[in-house]
């Protein structure tokens, strides 16, 4: 099911609980193509509960998300899988990258996944590593790499399928503030370029600055006071 509008994502009544404690409720979101979204707020107050909802990964107790226009409770199983790699690109706090397999590699994996041809899976490997500066790093290990490299090149793998939509979980939690600045400036510079929507999650308040709005999450709800903070775009 598709729905119009200018949204990249839009969350409607969005409410998951967990029997453990924890979760969202009734939050409502638009985040534009091309805007950067921080969310901020104590741990433990839904933002990651947030990101898998936004990214299909998690279903909700009530309420909707569209991707794109898409609603994921109208897919299912193999069907949302495939949306989910094409629409959505992840970058996680652990990184998840291949140890025994090259930049380029762990860059390539989710093209490997949508079937795309070698030919077309090499050349937009090396425009995604061009675009975080690595193509030079492309045949080392994870190993090799710095931080901050190891960084980019998550984030190269959440660029390559061309995304909608970046969802990001603590994306510079591990870095030094002159990676985190490196980092962040590139996902806005992204969102730019891809007019992708990227939504963010922080507790760096130098990284919440860049981006273009900042909402805070206590207790699953939205804060009536929550931040803005809306530099001008350059899309």
């Amino acid at each position: 099911m598709t729905e119009h509008g200018t949204a990249a994502i839009r969350a409607v009544g969005l409410t998951r609980v967990y029997r453990t404690g924890g979760g969202i409720h009734e939050v409502d979101l638009d985040v534009a193509p091309g805007e950067v979204l921080a969310v901020v707020g104590p741990s433990g107050s839904g933002k990651s509960t947030l990101l898998y909802l936004l990214g299909g990964l998690d279903d909700p107790d009530a309420g909707r998300v569209l991707v794109g226009g898409v609603d994921w409770r109208s897919l299912r199983s193999a069907a949302r899988a495939r949306f989910r790699r094409t629409a959505c690109g992840f970058v996680t706090q652990g990184l998840s990258l291949l140890p025994q397999a090259t930049a380029a590699e762990n860059v390539e994996v989710p093209l490997v996944l949508a079937g795309v041809d070698p030919a077309e899976r090499r050349r937009r490997v090396g425009e995604a590593l061009d675009r975080v500066g690595l193509r030079d790093e492309a045949p080392k290990l994870p190993d090799e790499l710095s931080g901050g490299q190891q960084q980019r090149v998550a984030i190269a793998r959440a660029l390559v399928c061309r995304p909608a939509v970046i969802l990001a979980d603590e994306p510079t939690g591990s870095l030094d503030s002159a990676n985190a600045a490196a980092i962040t400036g590139l996902l806005v510079e992204t969102a730019a370029e891809l007019s992708a929507a990227v939504v963010l999650v922080t507790h760096n308040a130098a990284v919440a600055e860049r981006a273009h709005r900042t909402v805070t999450l206590h207790s699953g709800r939205f804060s009536p006071d929550r931040p803005a903070n809306r530099p001008e775009r350059t899309h």
